[in-house]
Order: structure tokens, then sequence, then C-alpha cells
């Protein structure tokens, strides 16, 4: 099992039990307790957890998103597939909006290798695409917001407003077809809908984990969105539900 897989192996632990300690780790995941404190103390310095003896307490409630760095190895191969999914719906000359988060994250690797005119909404995936060759970067002003480095606030907001791109590419946190595309983050809610409102048409991308869920925010329903880009662990249901409203959904 790579460090990766473990990690998120204990965070879904700590999501249902909330204190564990290393034994009982060590024996579920057949990992030396040596590996289980190794890691436990790298999950303590990304605060998803704190430190106690002989285990540890989690710090991240349930529901709460998790912090950047360890979502970015949540299902990195359908992220992957995603993003050479989206890249293949992109035309060179093209201008798009991304969205901040990991999946996004992906886009924007692919996207460093062609002629398009990018607005990143955080700072990730503007340093990715900073030395690109081909890639007009234009970035919005904003306050970041910590650890995911998401540009936000009055600045970024009234930026995107002054825009028309042909593409938005809108990240995820719950998607369904009764309550539509929906945000953790209050602060996220009209950054996106001004990147929806400049654009020609509004990509969502996403793992099939996010559908289903409901943020505390509402970004807007599902029959805004021109397409939905996502893996093959989308619900059936689900996305027969969006196509039933004329949402085109691909899965790879």
């Amino acid at each position: 099992m790579e460090g990766s897989e473990r990690q998120l192996l204990l965070i879904e632990r700590m999501r249902t039990a909330e204190r564990v300690t290393v034994a009982e780790l060590a024996e579920e995941t057949g990992c030396s307790e040596m590996t289980i404190r190794r890691d436990l103390d790298q999950l303590a310095e990304q605060g998803v957890l704190r430190r106690v003896r002989g285990g540890a307490v989690s710090l991240v409630l349930r529901g709460e998103v998790l912090p950047f760095g360890v979502r970015e190895h949540e299902a990195p191969e359908s992220k992957r597939r995603i993003a050479a999914a989206f890249d293949a719906l992109v035309t060179d000359g093209e201008s798009l909006i991304l969205d901040g988060g990991t999946t996004s994250l992906a886009i924007a690797r692919v996207l460093a290798r062609r002629r398009v005119t990018v607005v990143p909404l955080d700072l990730h995936a503007a340093y990715v695409l900073g030395n690109a060759p081909d890639v007009r970067l234009l970035v919005p002003g904003g306050q970041t917001t910590p650890g995911a480095l998401t540009l936000g606030g009055h600045l970024t907001e009234t930026s995107l407003r002054t825009l028309r791109v042909d593409t938005t590419v809108l990240g995820v946190c719950g998607l369904s077809v009764g309550h539509g595309l929906t945000a953790n983050d209050l602060t996220e809610v009209p950054i996106k809908q001004a990147a929806i409102a400049s654009a020609q048409r509004v990509v969502a991308v996403c793992t099939g984990t996010k559908f289903g869920r409901t943020g505390l925010g509402h970004v807007c329903p599902a029959t805004d969105l021109d397409m939905v880009v996502t893996d093959e662990s989308a619900p059936i249901e689900a996305v027969s539900g969006l196509r039933d409203l004329g949402v085109d959904v691909r899965v790879v």
C-alpha cells in the first residue's frame, strides 16, 4: 500500500472513530507501528489530526473538507483521466476560467501544453501555468485562502464579471439533480456564479464521489451546466438524471 493511499485510509478511519490508536491502525493496515506513527505525524502537520499518547484525535469534523495537500492524493488516476478527457474538448486559442481544486489542478497540467488563455482561480494552477510557453495567463486579484490558495473576495468577483470567456471549468463540492451545484464554503458561491455568468460554456469536473453530496451554499441548478466530466465511479442514476435534464455527461 502506497503512503498516500495508506494516509487516506487512516483519515477515513478517523472520520468515523474520531480517536484511534497506533496499534489499532497497524493491525488494520498490516503496516508497522513505526510506519503508522510517521503517517500520523505527517497528517498532524497538515492539520488533519492532533497527536496524543499512543494515537491521534481527529481535527476534521464529519462533512468538513480535507486540506488541499491531502485531497490532491485522492483518486489521482481518475483526475488524470478527467483532465485528459477535458483536454480533448478544448480548441487552440480558447479562453478559459479555471476554478480552484485538485481536479482543476490536474487540468492545469494538461492545459500547460496548449495554446490557450487561462484565468486560474487558485495559485496552485497559476504556478503550473506560469512557465507554460504558449499559455496566456491572466491572474485576477483577490484574497487567498490558506492551504488551498483559492482566490476570492470582491476583487476576484469584480475581475471575473468584466470578462467574457469561451469556457468556465468548475470544481465541485456537491452535485445532484435536485440541488444542483453546491459549495461548502459560502465565500466561493459568488465567485463561481461570476465565472458561470462570464462563459459561453460551463463544464463541471469531478470524481464520482461528489455526486449526491450537498454543500451549504447553492451555486446554480444543474441545468446551468452544459457538461459534466466525471469518472466511472459516478452513480448511474445520477448520471441518468443529469442527462434527462439535458446536461452532456462524459464518463471516463
